[in-house]
Formats: C-alpha cells, structure tokens, sequence
C-alpha cells in the first residue's frame, strides 16, 4: 500500500518514544511504501487535496533514522491511507486540515477519521460520558469557575484545547490565584477554559489506555515526578507497567462502540483512579512503553485493523 504521514518534522522525533516512528516502522516491515509531508505543505488545488513531500524510509538508528527523497508533489486521491498525526494545539490550522482531509472520503482512508477528530477533541468528547469523568465544567466566564472552585475546593484549571500537560494548574483550597491566572489565559486567548474536581489518585499515576478500533489492547501508568501534579511524559512523567483494571475495562466497553463507529482506528484515553478525563485523537501516543512493558506488538494491531477496513 502507499501511505502517507502528515505529521511534524520527522527528523526530530526521539525513535524510542515516538508512536508515529513506530507505526511508519512498522508499515515498512509490512511492505508498504511511505510519504511524509508536514502539515503546511497540504493543499486544495482545483479539486485535487495534494501536498509536497518526500518518500521516505526509516531505520532504529536516532539521528539517521528517517532517510528522505528529493522533495516532490503528491495527489493524496493515489494513497491508500493517510496518517493524520500533527501534534496539537487545536486550532484553526489543525482544524482546517481536518477539514481539506475531509475531501478524501471515498478514496482515501484517514486515520483517524477527520471528521470525528474535529468533532470530538480530547477534552470535549468525555461530556458525551458524564457516567465516567469527575465533575467538570467548561467555561470562559469567571464566576462560573468561581463557583465551580467553590463547590469543589480542590481543582484542575487547564486550557481547553492544550496538551502534553502545558498550561495544567492544580489550584487546591487555599490557593488564591485563580483570578489572575484567569487574566492570563484570556490575555492570550479567546478559547473557554475547563476546570475538573481534583483526583489525589493522580499521585499513583495517569494511566494511558490503548484502544485499537475500540478495543482496549493494553495500558501504561504515567507517575508525576516529585512535586508534580501533572503526570504527562513531555513533562517529565515516569511510565511504569500496569495491567487493566475492572473499572478500565468497563470504561473502554462503554465508549468503545462509538469510537469504532466513528473511525477512531488508534486512540489513547486517559483514567485517574476511577475515572475517564480525556480521550486521546489527535495525535495519542503510548505504543513503544506500552510494547516495552507487555511485549506485545502494538503497530501491528493497528496495522491489522487499517489493513481489513481496506480488504
């Protein structure tokens, strides 16, 4: 098959931690032939969605680990599946390529779907599960997140469309900065703010479920460091072994069904303790600690799963 990555710089990826590499490898070892572009070089050309880029091939040696051809222009209508893996923020520039990517549907397989990943960003999608997440508002308005701090006293403040732990404030019952960090975030921001009732269990880990087509394949547990509330490993988490518990299990069967529905080939959810507060589309990550830790190949299954919607 032809397969192509939208993703960032691929010369700068660390080989042992990121998921894209894995699955690039992966698609290698399978005998499939790869293009990288980045996302700026996607285009909508008179009914054509191309982009300029660059056949490639990877090797496990960092430094050397992706050897690029000379730079040249594609019809993404000719591949067989797109990668859809740029690193957030959220914003209109994702948002747009979602929407170019759109344009594929019938000859091209996006994974993940675009239209659902536009539809249902990490910290937005866990509404539709009120059952499973701790209490959680969402707003831009001041006092609304006053009142939420005042009925919960203990609480996360993060901006609504972050990752990799950036932006994450624990704000606990004596803390008296959340006005000013208010004024911070709207200073630069016109985006909602969303504020969660703070989990203690977060101190044994932020575990990273792994769901392939809906099915839970394996988990990780991400320990904060010491004197950290944020557990993310682009933070300076530690991952950790863990098997899945009960309650994950019952989690990943109750929102399996519709990420299956709704093209959600590889996504990684994220459960504190008892409870589900993100679901990973845009770009999770997790594959290489989570084959590590359990010895399964994880690129494999996604493979297998992309490979039979295309039988």
């Amino acid at each position: 098959m032809k397969i192509a990555f939208q993703m960032d710089p691929i010369g700068d990826v660390n080989i042992n931690a990121d998921s894209s590499f894995r699955l690039a490898e992966e698609a290698q070892a399978r005998g499939h032939a790869l293009f990288f572009y980045s996302p700026d070089k996607l285009a909508y050309q008179e009914g054509r969605i191309t982009a300029r880029g660059h056949d490639f091939t990877v090797q496990r040696v960092q430094g050397d680990h992706a050897r690029l051809g000379p730079e040249h222009e594609v019809d993404l209508g000719d591949f067989d599946v797109v990668w859809l893996r740029q690193d957030p923020p959220f914003d209109m520039h994702y948002i747009t390529s979602t929407h170019l990517l759109d344009r594929l549907k019938g000859k091209t397989l996006v994974v993940n779907d675009p239209f659902w990943v536009r539809n249902f960003p990490e910290k937005l999608l866990v509404l539709d599960f009120p059952q499973l997440t701790p209490p959680t508002t969402i707003a831009r308005d001041l006092d609304t997140i006053k009142a939420f701090k005042s009925k919960h006293g203990d609480i996360i403040l993060k901006p609504l469309y972050g990752n990799g732990g950036a932006g994450v404030f624990r704000l606990d019952e004596n803390d008296r900065n959340l006005t000013s960090l208010h004024e911070l975030f709207t200073g630069f921001s016109r985006e909602p703010l969303i504020v969660q009732k703070f989990l203690p269990d977060v101190s044994n880990g932020d575990k990273r479920v792994i769901l392939v087509d809906g099915e839970a394949v394996g988990a990780i547990n991400r320990v904060p460091a010491a004197g950290e509330t944020r557990s993310n490993m682009h933070v300076g988490g530690r991952p950790e072994k863990i098997g899945l518990t009960k309650r994950d299990l019952e989690i990943c069967a109750t929102i399996g069904p519709l990420l299956r529905e709704k093209g959600q080939i590889f996504v990684g959810i994220d459960v504190i303790g008892d409870y589900l507060t993100e679901i990973n589309v845009t770009s999770p990550t997790g594959i290489q600690e989570l084959e590590r830790f359990d010895g399964v190949n994880i690129a494999e299954k996604i493979w297998e799963a992309i490979e039979a919607k295309l039988a």
